[in-house]
């Protein structure tokens, strides 16, 4: 319940703040009496695109620890907390970044990465990962985790959401434009249905492909991230033995807003964030680190 009123109120706050800058700029009068107007359009589309990718990207930590109930570890109360922590400062240094904020949540086994800049980052594992694994088993999955921070991840991937969402408001709408006026010969001043129905149809049709571009993209950052834990543990059977003890688990689901940057996660082959464990130990024991 939690986290659907999560997502409710989340995507509530992203339509105000982007219905107000869209009327404070003006750029939301992109229908003209003259036709449409491809700079209004361009810079609503803009606005629509990355607006949303950034207000989630910056949000992303306190609701990521809201949506998990994550527990951040300020003083460590057990061995195993002062374990973790010390891992996690370990490998930050290792790669040259600010130590993140380390936190525990209660779940089956996943790990997870977030938060807006590089060196103000947190990094979660759930009970059920440090149940299920070794200790170097964990140390590799906190190792992946920490190289998605060093490799600036969370912003690439809102940069690449940002850019497919622009395309798909600003493609939707000029093509809805032209098939109202163009092909359905609408002479009135206001749009037709066609261009209504068009573009509700497109905003689909083209976010679903954006959908799929995007969980490409992070595909490959798995593979970078996997190879990044290998090189800062200095060798790559950890992760290798990771990976394979992950591919006889139960995963836990992470909020969807999260879903890319956990250790694992994905619906299908085509949207999956991550790439299928087996092939990710096949392209880490062929890798040269």
């Amino acid at each position: 319940m939690k986290r659907i009123m999560l997502l409710i109120v989340t995507n509530l706050a992203v339509m105000v703040v982007l219905g107000i800058a869209a009327s404070l700029l003006g750029v939301n009068r992109y229908l003209t009496a003259n036709g449409l107007n491809l700079t209004a359009l361009l810079g609503f589309s803009l606005i629509m695109g990355f607006g949303g990718a950034f207000i989630s990207l910056l949000i992303s930590k306190p609701m990521a620890k809201w949506s998990t109930g994550a527990r951040v570890i300020n003083q460590p109360q057990t061995a195993d907390e002062a374990w973790i922590v010390e891992t996690v400062r370990r490998f930050s240094d290792k790669a040259g970044i600010t130590m993140p904020e380390v936190a525990i949540y209660e779940g089956e086994p996943n790990a997870f990465a977030t938060g807006a800049f590089k060196n103000s980052a947190l990094v979660a594992v759930s009970t059920g990962l440090l149940r299920g694994m070794t200790r170097e088993e964990v140390e590799a999955v906190i190792g992946h985790e920490v190289a998605h921070v060093a490799n600036g991840d969370m912003v690439t991937m809102t940069l690449i959401q940002g850019v497919m969402n622009t395309f798909v408001v600003f493609l939707s709408r000029v093509i809805g434009y032209f098939i109202d006026r163009v092909i359905l010969k609408n002479n009135s001043e206001g749009v037709g249905v066609g261009y209504i129905v068009t573009t509700i149809i497109l905003d689909i049709l083209l976010g679903v492909l954006a959908a799929i571009i995007v969980a490409w993209f992070s595909r490959q950052r798995e593979f970078r991230a996997d190879a990044g834990a290998a090189q800062l543990m200095g060798r790559k059977q950890p992760m290798m033995s990771a990976l394979a003890r992950l591919g006889g688990m139960q995963p836990g689901q992470l909020p969807k807003n999260m879903a890319a940057m956990g250790i694992a996660g994905g619906i299908g082959r085509w949207f999956s964030s991550h790439p299928p464990i087996e092939e990710r130990i096949a392209r880490l024991q062929s890798s040269q680190v």
